[in-house]
């Protein structure tokens, strides 16, 4: 194809460059000539990833095709506005506003900012809000609330208004960062954009192949036969993998434990050999020189398959007619009893007021801004060596050897800057596909997926069907509850247990309630695998009981707020899973509520009108920390030769903020040695370089990895410690053959007990947190649509590490909340490919009016007094919607989300007088006599 030379001003210099005009994108070509900073996320123009100044307006430079850009254009990338040495005060206002998360998004972001202070210096909130939407600027972790405040703090800058002095974050006196708002080290890299991210990596990375994958298009068939012939013949093309090529038993090992399952956790395959289970399943790798050839490659790979019947929901799969779709294990392959106290049946009975219903949590899509994207090559040692985006390195390593066919111990897991996964990415799949192709080809390997192929390929939260009912005495106390959950756990059984788990402990939920039964299911349909995300199987216990709460009240002509208040847990009180709690923080954290909740109760009667509904809703939430029985973690401290100190660790940074959570922890523990934050370095997030510190999952990563530096701070201080209390310095360690790194434990065992597989009764994990959401809405009672227009969010996390890093989770939590609530979902496998096709939340969906308040109480085993933070912030706020939306309109949203159809629906069956009839899921069993089974036959070897 002819290729045309081109003369462009980018970041003020002529640049003379060479492009494909018909085929090239203008991100193409920026990236191609080294400025990374553009970022490609959705690649068509949806997310403002790769937003650019072209010719004075921002444009997103993924979608502008170089045929249609003149010679002598003008081109301002992220490059151009400012470097780390001196920062623009768009990008400082970012760092301290803790704009920077996963920063995937960041570059994007400040240049269309640029666009904006470059026209108009003093815009409004609401001006700044409408030029992100009108420009399509999306992001997934904060909330955009941080966003807007660095805008108009930025804009005060260039207004003269205030200095870059003023605007940058100073040190208190006391030195001491531990629950400041002290900036995060990665930032200044993610605003400038010189990080590179994995697509980066790889595109720079020398001599690499690029691989393309070949995915299953079909939900359930029979493989026959592979004919990658016509693919081999395409230019550039070095070799097309199949499952041949796999040197080990082709199979994710990924254990599903627990004594009830009837899965092992060896069935997921890592390129199709037999069966394809899912719409997505990857049957072919093609490595080619290109890119574009290896795409165009993958698309001449061919297979013939016999179709097979598809279930891609779980009602179909726990019909007692229907087929056992793995021949591995049973369509229901755990089912998990929780028993408590009296029998329910009973209780319910002679209770003053019950209610029931049912209800259905959607499968939700993480809708990260950066697609998939891996690298694999065989390093200077002769170590495989893998680099993604896990959050569970040492994992990763562990369930891929024997699939890939590589010893353990000489796997290499790296985790390049990540554009976030909220979860997803402990699933190993893709890291296993780049390891078989650099095995298969002895050379260099990367791989970026589409987001269509990013959509298909990864998992997703578990959708859930759930029956409840839940029952009060007169004075509104509860006495029971019962309920059953089945989560569709999609096509393959990983983390199927520690999802079944959180239905036995969330449901019901920071409330006090005497006598339970309930029975939490995992279950296999044709659809994708689900997998991690933030609040991990505890969303779908909140959609139900949440609800039910704001149910029974009504029934009893109760505030929710104070329902709820007389019956959350209170000192001595024990869960469901009869533990009891270091901390008791509910009443408090609605103490604080009350006032802003009464208030805003009484504005909405006030501005309600008949076309305009307004309501109140709130949900309370509760989420454990630390992963479960025995956690355990290790970092390790350095004294280095200049009297800083590096820390080791292998605490993921999935936008979270591992990074200043670590610096914070050791700058807290080694507060006696008298270190400045500069003089503490991160080593982070290498398995050849650093200790296993667990994955950054289930909140526990700032209480594991925190405990075990305090360990090994002490380790290091005594060590370094003279008898005159002095410290010795490093040479005076050399010399007297003193070691100078110490390896930093943390361990669960002895604060924590298995779940009894007959009851359900026990305490996992070592801390809790807790939390309620309120949510204003505003309904169109003519279009159904539902518009929140603020949220709040008042927790108690412990002792706040890091203010920006927290805050940043309850304001991506509440984000996701909302999104969940109203419109996200991936289930039409034709439509849900994309961001705004899968019902991405822009801007102007997330209200401005976000707020967070911290109750926080010190935690007694708690690093520095604080727990873990992440998950809480995503365990109900889409239920405080929901009864928001009821609570304005009487409708009442029973299966997620509520898009404008369904509540429209529900309004015109009101007015017309229809009732809709309750329905009753049937989940593979009666409940009752399931429980009596279980207790008739009690598992005895636990």
């Amino acid at each position: 194809m002819a290729k045309r030379k081109m003369l462009l001003f980018i970041n003020g210099a002529e640049r003379m460059l060479v492009c494909d005009p018909e085929s090239d994108t203008l991100s193409d070509v920026l990236r191609r000539i080294g400025l990374t900073g553009t970022k490609v996320g959705c690649g068509t123009g949806q997310c403002g990833a790769c937003s650019v100044i072209f010719n004075g307006k921002v444009i997103r430079s993924c979608s502008k095709k170089m045929k249609n850009i003149e010679d002598g254009s003008e081109i301002t990338t992220i490059e151009g506005i400012g470097s780390p040495t001196q920062l623009h005060p768009i990008q400082l206002a970012w760092i301290v506003y803790g704009g920077v998360q996963c920063g995937f998004c960041t570059p994007g972001f400040i240049v269309s900012t640029k666009g904006l202070l470059d026209t108009n210096d003093n815009p409004t909130r609401q001006e700044v809000r409408d030029w992100f939407r009108k420009h399509r600027n999306a992001c997934r972790c904060t909330g955009y609330k941080p966003l807007v405040d660095a805008v108009m703090a930025a804009a005060k800058v260039i207004r003269g208004e205030m200095t870059m002095a003023e605007l940058s974050f100073d040190i208190p006196e006391d030195g001491r960062i531990y629950n400041t708002r002290y900036p995060r080290p990665a930032a200044l890299a993610k605003v400038t954009g010189t990080c590179d991210y994995g697509d980066d990596i790889g595109m720079k990375m020398p001599d690499a192949l690029h691989l393309a994958v070949v995915i299953a298009r079909v939900s359930h068939a029979k493989l026959v036969s592979i004919d990658t012939s016509d693919a081999e013949m395409m230019p550039g093309v070095e070799k097309v993998i199949t499952h041949k090529d796999v040197k080990g038993i082709n199979r994710i090992t990924f254990p599903v434990a627990g004594a009830r399952s009837k899965a092992n956790g060896f069935d997921h395959a890592i390129l199709v050999s037999d069966k394809i289970y899912r719409y997505g399943d990857i049957v072919a790798i093609v490595a080619a020189r290109t890119k574009k050839e290896a795409r165009a490659a993958a698309k001449k790979v061919t297979f013939e398959y016999e179709q097979l019947p598809e279930y891609l929901n779980i009602l179909e799969t726990m019909a007692i007619d229907a087929p056992q779709i793995n021949p591995e294990y049973p369509n229901i392959y755990i089912e998990a009893p929780l028993v408590k106290g009296q029998d329910t049946r009973n209780v319910i009975k002679h209770s003053a007021h019950v209610v029931e219903g049912s209800f259905y949590s959607q499968r939700q899509p993480h809708l990260v801004i950066e697609p998939d994207t891996n690298q694999a090559y065989f390093d200077e040692e002769g170590r495989l060596t893998v680099q993604c985006k896990s959050l569970a390195l040492g994992l990763t390593k562990g369930v891929i050897g024997a699939g890939i066919g590589f010893p353990v111990e000489n796997i290499r897991i790296i985790e390049n800057p990540t554009g976030a996964s909220f979860g997803y990415a402990i699933s190993p799949l893709m890291p296993a596909i780049v390891a078989v192709a650099a095995m298969a080809i002895e050379k260099p390997v990367t791989v970026s997926l589409s987001y269509e192929e990013h959509q298909h390929i990864t998992g997703k939260r578990a959708p859930s069907f759930s029956n409840a009912k839940l029952a009060c005495d007169e004075k509104g106390k509860l006495t029971a509850i019962e309920y059953e959950i089945a989560y569709d756990k999609g096509s393959c059984t990983e983390t199927a247990d520690v999802l079944v788990q959180k239905g036995l402990r969330f449901m019901g939920a920071p409330y006090t309630i005497p006598n339970a039964m309930g029975l939490s299911k995992a279950v296999v349909s044709n659809h994708t695998y689900s997998t991690a995300f933030r609040g991990f199987g505890s969303p779908q216990c909140y959609t139900c009981s949440e609800q039910l709460m704001d149910m029974l009240a009504e029934k009893i002509g109760m505030d929710p707020l104070e329902f709820r208040y007389i019956n959350v847990y209170r000192e001595g009180d024990v869960s469901l899973n009869s533990n009891q709690f270091d901390v008791y923080p509910m009443v408090e954290i609605l103490d604080k509520l009350r006032p802003s909740y009464q208030k805003a109760v009484e504005k909405a009667k006030s501005e309600s009108t008949s076309e305009r509904r307004r309501g109140v809703g709130i949900a309370c939430g509760e989420y454990n920390v630390t992963s479960g029985p025995n956690d355990h973690a290790e970092v390790a401290l350095g004294l280095n030769p200049d009297g800083t100190v590096t820390h080791y660790n292998t605490w993921e940074d999935q936008g979270q903020g591992a990074d200043i959570g670590t610096l914070v922890h050791t700058h807290e523990a080694l507060r006696p040695l008298g270190l400045r934050p500069d003089q503490i370095r991160l080593c982070m997030n290498d398995t050849a370089l650093a200790p296993i510190t667990g994955p950054a999952a289930g909140s526990r990563s700032h209480y594991m990895a925190g405990n075990a530096t305090i360990n090994a701070a002490e380790q290091l201080m005594n060590a370094m410690r003279k008898e005159d209390g002095t410290y010795r310095t490093y040479a005076e360690m050399i010399s007297e053959g003193i070691p100078i790194k110490y390896l930093g434990i943390s361990d669960t065992t002895g604060q924590t007990t298995e779940m009894d597989p007959n009851t359900g009764q026990g305490n996992p994990t070592a801390e809790y947190t807790f939390c309620v959401f309120m949510a204003e809405v505003e309904v169109e009672v003519a279009t159904g649509k539902t518009t929140v227009l603020s949220m709040k969010c008042i927790a108690d996390v412990g002792v706040v590490g890091n203010l920006l890093a927290v805050e940043g989770q309850a304001f991506g939590g509440m984000e996701h909340g909302i999104g969940m609530a109203l419109s996200e979902e991936y289930d039409d496998i034709q439509k849900h490919i994309s961001l705004i096709g899968s019902g991405f939340p822009f801007i102007n969906t997330i209200p401005d009016n976000l707020t967070v308040e911290f109750v926080e109480t010190p935690r007694p085993t708690g690093p520095h007094g604080s727990s873990g933070c992440a998950e809480a912030f995503q365990s109900s706020p889409h239920v405080a919607v929901i009864n928001g939306i009821y609570n304005a309109c009487g409708a009442r949203i029973k299966e997620l989300p509520a898009r404008p159809e369904k509540v429209k629906a529900l309004l015109e069956a009101k007015a017309e007088g229809r009732k809709i009839a309750q329905k009753k899921y049937f989940l593979g069993s009666d409940l009752y006599e399931t429980i009596d089974y279980i207790k008739a036959n009690p598992i005895t070897d636990k």
